[in-house]
């Protein structure tokens, strides 16, 4: 056998092992009344994950997701604790409410089992505090999933930061939104605890606001605000009496930075975006696709999206898990997600209020 041939098997085994060798990651799933979960259920359903035990104690909800993705009857458990007694999963995805990522993190920690919840991380900072003590003794992951973390023009946006490319940060604005939960379709499970203020922590500000929060954290490479303020309003009370429906918040960096952050129920179009002001350019990641470059109000030219990322949570969290990569400051870390409930309770306190949040 020639050097070349054998050069070329070598290579040839070690990227088939890299393609097919890799396991499946095998998930344990808390909670089903978070609507997020249908995406899971269609990677499940591509065979992109292997999921070993559903823990939900409500029975016309597991009855219509067995209907409808074909799910085996011992699939199910009434609770986290009676499933982890049989399966040992190499992570948690939680899809409950956020007030209930704390009872999922006492539970999981403890045993060593790293868990990805729904964005945000917790209600309040009583509770994120806890939930950062608890992965702290246990030396276990505790990350958090936003849909905008696998958009590539955000992506590109913060490659570009870090090369300088538009000079110093001078300002970034987030809108994020669409036009109402219940507007748009979602179930009435998922309803329950979105618009109740004690289960979601809030309305809009939370369920939108995180995004801004945790975007403006990661880009400002994990530093947090000196002050917060914000205004929030009910523009639809006869649909959402208990919460906000549209919140405007604004950060301060030291630096003289600030931080717009646009989170609405009340948006006539569903929106995720992002902009970026430098001294010297202006970048925005219109949605996960498409990127622009101003360099004034009429000369833009749209960035080719080259950069690789990953495509969901699930790519991401196998290759954390398996230590490729390490996710001590980036957009799920627990350290970037502190900040985001920080920020959060902040804006809540300073629209209650009517005054400026100094952190």
């Amino acid at each position: 056998m020639n050097v070349k041939l054998r050069l070329f098997l070598v290579v040839f085994f070690f990227a088939i092992n890299g393609v097919f060798g890799q396991e499946t990651l095998k998930v344990a799933v808390a909670g089903l009344n978070h609507d997020h979960v249908h995406l899971l259920f269609n990677l499940y359903k591509q065979k992109k994950v292997e999921i070993l035990g559903i823990a939900e104690p409500n029975e016309k909800l597991i009855k219509r997701m067995k209907d409808r993705y074909n799910l085996p009857d011992n699939l199910f458990y009434k609770s986290l604790p009676e499933l982890l007694k049989q399966v040992k999963p190499m992570a948690v995805l939680a899809y409950n409410s956020t007030a209930e990522h704390i009872n999922v993190a006492e539970i999981c920690m403890p045993l060593k089992i790293p868990v990805m919840v729904e964005k945000p991380l917790a209600i309040n900072m009583q509770q994120a505090k806890r939930i950062n003590q608890l992965a702290k003794e246990n030396g276990t992951l505790f990350l958090t999933n936003y849909e905008t973390t696998w958009y590539k023009s955000n992506q590109y946006v913060k490659s570009l930061v870090k090369k300088n490319e538009i000079g110093p940060i001078t300002k970034m604005m987030v809108k994020d939104g669409h036009e109402g939960p219940k507007e748009i379709g979602c179930s009435d499970d998922f309803l329950n605890w979105l618009t109740d203020p004690v289960k979601n922590g809030g309305g809009a500000l939370m369920d939108f606001g995180c995004y801004g929060a945790n975007l403006m954290t990661w880009l400002k490479d994990g530093k947090k605000p000196i002050a917060v303020t914000a205004i929030t309003k009910n523009r639809k009370p006869e649909i959402y009496p208990k919460v906000d429906d549209d919140a405007t918040i604004t950060l301060e960096y030291e630096d003289g930075a600030i931080g717009i952050i646009q989170a609405s129920w009340c948006w006539p179009y569903s929106v995720k975006d992002l902009q970026v002001f430098g001294k010297k350019d202006q970048l925005h990641a219109v949605n996960g696709k498409t990127l622009l470059k101003y360099q004034s109000p009429t000369d833009s030219k749209q960035i080719p999206l080259t950069n690789p990322y990953y495509e969901d949570q699930l790519e991401y969290l196998t290759d954390v898990l398996a230590k490729k990569i390490q996710p001590d400051h980036d957009l799920s870390s627990l350290s970037n997600n502190i900040i985001v409930v920080e920020i959060l309770e902040a804006a809540k306190k300073s629209a209650k209020e009517g005054k400026r949040i100094v952190l």
